[in-house]
């Protein structure tokens, strides 16, 4: 206990004579004494209180602190009754010494002060053996499920680790579905455990998605969020950059014990360290692979063996995903590319994937459920010259499989989860640190080690035209189409062509407030068919021949031949 916290007891009003400089120094126990030569009797850190019975001259004073401070005691607490006041001598030997020295009211007793001392003491005691063996049992092993067992059980705290693109590393959230409470400090509510890397609760998700937003936008760490589901401190789990790092969200308000937040945090960064070892390893391999596939040197022995060894079977489907990171935020890494690799392997989890850090980007071969390839009706060529295309990356809700540590049956992905995961996660942090521009290509879903080299291509396109986009989530089955050519042609290109294209018929519109713009969208996207349009934009037919007419006088195109068809179409595409 501090001389301060001593002092801010309302009910002893104890009063400070000397050592204002020393308030924050802590004492360890309580020695009532008033022998005059008391120091073989004391132990160092002590409180001392005294009736001054001792002093019969001004010079005992001097001689009493002196054994004092040789004994090594904190603080004195000296009583008004025998004296009728603490003497100017005590208070300038104090000073001297540099022994803070308290004044104790006649009505208030020794006992009283010493009682009201002992059991705060004590309870530290415990505290500080709870938080020991929590420290002690990270310290020999224990992983972070374990950690919130031994939170729950030591400190009857609840918490999460969560990381920057809202999944549940490990611990419980609760499900605002269910909670009302406002301190998340209490207990989780019954039936809402997610499961390590999840988060995605019917409430647990909401939670987990809010709490990764205030991580990454915090001003500093801990921080406090409150949320209808609970109150929760935020801290910092190691010195990873904020999008590819954790947060471990303890429930309730701990501002006034980040003490405990910190060493708690401390231990969650003590397990990561232990898995990013293992985590190297995979990284080694994934990149030797990677570097065997697009050298086409390696033959289709050595390159299943090196897919053998990253954990996926010659009959096992699987993706390709390629990443990048630019912007502000990552412009300010000693490796803006190693960074794009960790926030991928975030975006990733539950699935414990390694990313292979290239001059081109991030990669990652994500594992699919076995019938990912015949539930999808695709056939895999699997040939060397070109990925085997057996399934489209389609949208998916995120979080509705993951790896048999999942808490929602212990699916691995299924053909298109994976790019509704990497969607969710993006959305995130694009949220949470808008100056960081995320662009993830995903290819389509292969089989066998002859697929690998075309899956690394077509990844690839498919993330230079999520780039050309400004960063975001692309598949496979998007860049078969004019999106991808346009992706290639130059900005200013794309501009020129469409203003000299569409400008006319937008001047137009602005002029007389009419539609034409509109008609021909969507026009064309009825194929031409007079009626369909008529149909969807609930005018007469002839009302759309007359606007189609007048769009053929402004731009000089004829919508009845497909050259021109194609050429308005691209325009509208490309603006």
């Amino acid at each position: 206990m501090r001389i301060r916290d001593l002092l801010a007891v309302e009910e002893l009003r104890l009063t400070l004579l000397a050592g204002e400089e020393h308030l924050d120094r802590s004492f360890t126990g309580v020695q009532i004494t008033d022998l005059p030569d008391p120091g073989r009797y004391l132990s160092p850190g002590e409180l001392v209180l005294s009736g001054l019975m001792w002093r019969t001259r001004p010079e005992d004073s001097e001689r009493f602190v002196r054994r004092l401070v040789e004994a090594g005691v904190a603080a004195l607490g000296a009583g008004r009754a025998w004296l009728g006041a603490v003497p100017d001598d005590l208070v300038r030997a104090c000073r001297e010494y540099g022994l803070p020295l308290m004044e104790v009211p006649v009505e208030v007793s020794f006992r009283t002060v010493a009682e009201t001392v002992t059991p705060r003491h004590a309870e530290l005691r415990d505290a500080l053996g709870r938080h020991r063996r929590i420290v002690a049992a990270v310290a020999e092993g224990a992983g972070l499920e374990e950690l919130f067992a031994l939170m729950d059980a030591e400190l009857r705290m609840t918490g999460a680790v969560v990381s920057a693109t809202g999944a549940v590393i490990a611990g419980t959230l609760p499900d605002t579905n269910t909670n009302t409470n406002t301190d998340a400090g209490t207990a989780a509510v019954p039936g809402a455990r997610i499961g390590a890397g999840t988060g995605r609760g019917p409430g647990g998700e909401a939670v987990a998605a809010r709490l990764a937003r205030e991580f990454l936008t915090a001003p500093r760490l801990p921080h406090v969020v409150r949320t209808p589901a609970g109150t929760f401190t935020l801290f910092g789990v190691g010195r990873e950059h904020r999008a590819a790092g954790w947060a471990l969200a303890c429930g309730g308000d701990l501002i006034a014990e980040t003490d405990l937040g910190f060493e708690l945090a401390s231990c969650v960064a003590l397990e990561r360290g232990r898995m990013e070892e293992g985590r190297r390893v995979e990284r080694r391999l994934a990149g030797q692979l990677v570097a065997l596939a697009a050298s086409g040197a390696g033959d289709q022995a050595e390159l299943g063996a090196a897919l053998r060894t990253c954990g996926i079977g010659p009959a096992e489907p699987y993706r390709v995903v390629s990443a990048t990171v630019t912007g502000p935020g990552a412009a300010r890494e000693a490796d803006p590319a190693a960074l794009g690799g960790r926030i991928l392997e975030e975006l990733l989890r539950p699935r414990a994937t390694a990313a292979a850090v290239t001059p081109d980007g991030a990669l990652a071969l994500v594992p699919l459920a076995a019938g990912a390839v015949s539930g999808s009706g695709g056939s895999s060529r699997g040939t060397a010259s070109g990925p085997g295309r057996t399934a489209p990356a389609g949208q998916a809700a995120a979080g509705a499989a993951g790896s048999p540590d999942r808490a929602d049956g212990g699916r691995p992905w299924t053909a298109d989860e994976p790019a509704g995961a990497l969607r969710a996660g993006t959305e995130v942090l694009a949220a949470g640190l808008p100056g960081l521009r995320v662009s993830i290509g995903v290819s389509a879903a292969l089989t066998g080690s002859p697929a690998l080299r075309g899956g690394l291509e077509e990844a690839g396109h498919a993330r230079r035209l999520a780039e050309a986009r400004g960063g975001g989530v692309v598949t496979s089955d998007e860049i078969y189409t004019h999106a991808l050519l346009l992706a290639t042609v130059p900005g200013d290109v794309r501009r020129s062509f469409t203003e000299r294209t569409l400008d006319p018929i937008l001047d137009y519109d602005r002029r007389h407030r009419s539609e034409l713009l509109r008609t021909l969208e969507v026009f064309l996207d009825c194929a031409g068919s007079w009626n369909a349009c008529a149909e969807r934009l609930h005018v007469h037919v002839n009302t759309v021949r007359y606007r189609i007419r007048r769009v053929e006088e402004l731009t000089g195109r004829d919508l009845s031949t497909m050259t021109d068809r194609v050429d308005l179409f691209l325009a509208l595409r490309a603006s």
